[in-house]
C-alpha cells in the first residue's frame, strides 16, 4: 500500500532535487500587498453593511433584534478583516526587508 504525505506546505520541487526551496521577497512583497489591498476591501464592505443594518435597525423597528445581530456580526467581520489586514502589512514589511537585506 502506498504511502501518502500529507503537509501543509508541500514543496514538491525541494522533495525531487534535494535543494532548497529559493524564495523571491520581490514575488512574495507583491502577493502580501495584493493581499493587504484585499483585506482592505473587505473590511470597508463589512463595515459599510454595519452601518447599513445599524440605519435598517432604527427604520424597521419590527425587526430591529435581527437588524442588529447582523450589524454585529458585520462589525466582528471588520475587526477580523483590520487584523489580516495588519497582518499582511507586516508580512509585506518583512518580504521587503529580506529583499533588501538578503
Amino acid at each position: 500500500m502506498a504511502e501518502h504525505h500529507h503537509h501543509l506546505h508541500h514543496h514538491k520541487a525541494e522533495e525531487e532535487t534535494g535543494a532548497p526551496h529559493v524564495v523571491d521577497y520581490a514575488e512574495e512583497e507583491k502577493k502580501h500587498k495584493h493581499r493587504e489591498h484585499a483585506g482592505e476591501l473587505g473590511a470597508m464592505a463589512a463595515g459599510a453593511y454595519a452601518l447599513y443594518e445599524k440605519h435598517k435597525a432604527k427604520k424597521d423597528p419590527e425587526n430591529a433584534h435581527g437588524h442588529k445581530i447582523k450589524e454585529e456580526v458585520a462589525a466582528a467581520a471588520a475587526v477580523a478583516a483590520g487584523g489580516y489586514v495588519f497582518h499582511e502589512h507586516h508580512e509585506k514589511k518583512d518580504a521587503k526587508k529580506h529583499q533588501e537585506h538578503p
